[in-house]
């Protein structure tokens, strides 16, 4: 078994509800073995109250959560992304910008 931690980007268009449950639950069960990241297209700038309610519900630290770009994960500085996941048919269709690492891309 390997001892990579592979680094997951959930992508969404406004990054306010689906890819931060995915962000969440991505870094919950992956523990260890995945770090998780969430971004927008078109940021909301808040999370959605419902997803932070669920999150709280479920022992989630939510000072972790916040909506933001996805042009944060495209720059030289930031880390390298192993594979990124878009969990909306808008995202799934946009043209993602050059993220570090050249992940895998798939859609869920």
């Amino acid at each position: 078994m390997s001892d990579k931690v592979w680094t997951v980007l959930v992508l969404c268009t406004g990054n306010s509800a689906r890819s931060i449950l995915g962000e969440a639950l991505l870094g919950r069960m992956g523990e260890g073995r995945i770090l998780a990241f969430s971004a927008g297209s078109k940021p909301k700038g808040v999370p959605h109250p419902g997803a932070l309610r669920y999150l709280a519900a479920n022992g989630y630290d939510l000072s972790a959560f916040r909506s933001k770009s996805w042009d944060e994960f495209a720059s030289a500085a930031s880390s390298p992304i192993d594979i990124a996941i878009t969990v909306c048919g808008n995202a799934a269709g946009e043209a993602c910008p050059i993220f570090t690492g050249a992940p895998v891309r798939t859609h869920w």
